[in-house]
């Protein structure tokens, strides 16, 4: 889906079960009146059953109508808050607030991406709380197992878990693990460096390199007057 509106950036969202039973991924993108933009959230049920696609599409809704004013941390917490009022379900979540003077705050837990991208060069800005990076940052041995292994969640997060980045791009890309897993960063660059592609070119590229999982993409478009570009994964 690709979505325009006066004065807001060009924006695209993609999402596909996979061989999944279910798709557990979600995408939130929100605009308040008077707001100085959108707010986009990509989250991805932990877990293949109705609790985690429930609590993905609680999480991402509620993430991304978080007033900018508090800020995407805040708006994980929320997020946290309404997940925990269902009785079960859990998933990870990265959200991304217009910042005051252009860019994006962003705010994560577990293995939901942002990238940033330039039109030549992709740029990781979050790191996977998984634990996999755990022992990685400790130079102790990682298995691959690891790798699926998140340490924080929208459910049992504390603030002070919450990771945290800025960038002053004005275009962004949110990824589910369904999409930077099997391309990585090398498939991703070479899917958005071809013109006229985003977020469904990213899924449907995602899926036919064996992607197991969920996979959605989330890509919002630089302004034409921004000599950079930052791109979003998104879960729907």
């Amino acid at each position: 889906m690709i979505t325009t509106r006066p004065g807001y950036p060009r924006w695209h969202t993609a999402s596909a079960q996979g061989p999944r039973s279910l798709n557990a991924d979600a995408v939130g993108a929100y605009a308040a009146a008077g707001g100085p933009g959108v707010v986009f959230a990509l989250a991805d049920g932990v877990g293949d059953d109705p609790a985690a696609a429930r609590a993905a599409r609680i999480a991402a809704a509620a993430a991304a109508r978080t007033p900018v004013h508090k800020g995407p941390v805040e708006a994980v917490l929320v997020a946290q808050q309404a997940v925990r009022a269902q009785t079960l379900g859990d998933a990870v979540l990265v959200v991304a607030m217009p910042a005051e003077h252009g860019g994006y705050r962003i705010a994560w837990v577990g293995d939901a991406r942002a990238y940033a991208w330039d039109g030549t060069t992709l740029g990781l800005l979050t790191t996977d709380h998984t634990l996999a990076e755990y022992f990685r940052a400790r130079h102790q041995p990682v298995t691959p197992r690891m790798e699926h292994v998140v340490t924080t969640s929208v459910r049992t997060t504390k603030p002070a878990e919450i990771g945290t980045v800025e960038t002053t791009s004005a275009g962004l890309l949110l990824t589910s693990d369904g999409v930077h897993k099997p391309l990585t960063g090398s498939g991703i660059r070479a899917v958005l460096a071809q013109p006229g592609t985003g977020a469904a070119e990213l899924v449907e590229a995602a899926l036919a390199r064996g992607g197991s999982d969920n996979a959605t993409a989330v890509y919002v478009e630089p302004l034409e007057a921004d000599v950079t570009t930052v791109r979003f994964p998104v879960a729907a």
